[in-house]
């Protein structure tokens, strides 16, 4: 991957972990807003969406953490390269997903285990 790429990926994943971040502390006082709500609403509606906020702050707090690993790869000159394969990882599939850092035929492995996992398991 030349310079430029590099570049632009970079400048991508800091616009997304400022996008991000903006959006994790909008959920972060929603939730503070629910807890402090004290009047009579029905609890059930009001712990759902409680639930829902935490699940989404814990989604894109794990998203934060892709990205800060994406961005380390690139200061180290490992970005866009396949952890376990070392094989490049293609600018398609870092298009839709610039914290990607698999190649396409690593990920699909790493799925079919998974799967196979949680059927051995009894989970499907």
């Amino acid at each position: 991957m030349n310079d430029e790429q590099l570049a632009f990926f970079q400048g991508r994943l800091l616009a997304e972990r400022a996008e991000v971040e903006t959006h994790l502390e909008e959920v972060r006082k929603a939730i503070a807003d629910n807890e402090r709500s004290g009047d009579d609403l029905d609890r059930a509606a009001v712990e759902e969406e409680l639930r829902l906020l935490l699940r989404q702050a814990d989604r894109e707090t794990r998203l934060l953490r892709k990205i800060a690993k994406a961005l380390r790869r690139i200061e180290e000159g490992d970005y866009g390269y396949c952890e376990e394969t070392g094989q490049p990882i293609g600018l398609g599939r870092l298009l839709l997903r610039p914290t990607a850092d698999l190649c396409l035929e690593a990920k699909e492995r790493q799925e079919q285990r998974e799967h196979h996992f949680s059927k051995s398991r009894g989970e499907a």
